[in-house]
């Protein structure tokens, strides 16, 4: 006879696996996904405050960059650094927010209202935290005072094509599509990052670091988000029936 804790068990590892239900398989995959990105984030940060191996690659990236900046690349890479600073960023959420209105996706819209604010206001207090300071060299090609980890460039990158992938991705079912979608997107980011490390205002620590925050961050959003929804949407069908 089985036991009633091991029918239990069953049931609620097939409601976390379910792709149905308020609780199911997207709050396991994002529970699973913020798990790992704050562990790595954790992991990168602690390296860069005990000064392990990384901060070595750090500062010998940092000026082989430098070093082989030319004029071309640095204008280039200012263009794509200054579209994704706070201003260009904004400009774009709200592209963004006005796309998900005009589509009447109001839980997506909901998603970028407390995404991309929130994740600034996020990554300023951790800026604050940890208080790296920024590349120095004898030339700099930009000067900034505030502080380097984790970078907020990048951050604002991950929020942005992070969101736009993910609502893509769930409109398109081919596996080669998803594909694409995903590459972008994460080639965006990588752009972005690799635009502030040549113009020697973040090391490679503070992109990685930013990068594993934006995804944890997006993952506790989206989540929450599509949980609400789909709790509602249960409501709506079943309004007096209990939800799983």
């Amino acid at each position: 006879m089985r036991s009633p804790f091991f029918s239990r068990l069953q049931r609620f590892v097939a409601a976390r696996l379910s792709p149905e239900g308020a609780a199911g398989l997207h709050l396991t995959l994002g529970v699973a996904l913020m798990l790992a990105a704050a562990w790595l984030f954790g992991g990168i940060a602690e390296d860069v405050v005990s000064g392990a191996r990384i901060t070595q690659l750090d500062v010998a990236l940092a000026h082989y960059l430098h070093q082989h900046a030319n004029a071309a690349l640095t204008a280039f890479m200012l263009l794509v650094t200054h579209w994704h600073g706070m201003i260009g960023t904004g400009v774009m959420a709200l592209m963004l927010a006005a796309y998900f209105y005009w589509r009447r996706a109001r839980y997506w819209l909901l998603t970028v209202v407390v995404v991309v604010p929130g994740g600034m206001a996020l990554n300023v207090l951790l800026k604050y935290v940890f208080q790296r300071a920024r590349p120095s060299f004898d030339a700099p090609l930009l000067t900034l005072t505030s502080y380097s980890f984790p970078s907020g460039h990048t951050l604002n990158a991950v929020m942005l094509y992070g969101l736009l992938g993910s609502w893509l991705v769930l409109r398109h079912r081919r596996a080669g599509t998803r594909a694409l979608i995903v590459a972008g997107a994460c080639a965006m980011v990588a752009l972005v990052g690799l635009s502030r490390m040549v113009l020697g205002v973040h090391y490679l620590s503070d992109v990685l670091a930013a990068t594993a925050e934006g995804c944890a961050w997006l993952a506790v959003c989206i989540t929450a988000i599509s949980t609400l929804r789909r709790r509602r949407e249960a409501r709506a069908r079943n309004p007096f029936g209990s939800l799983q």
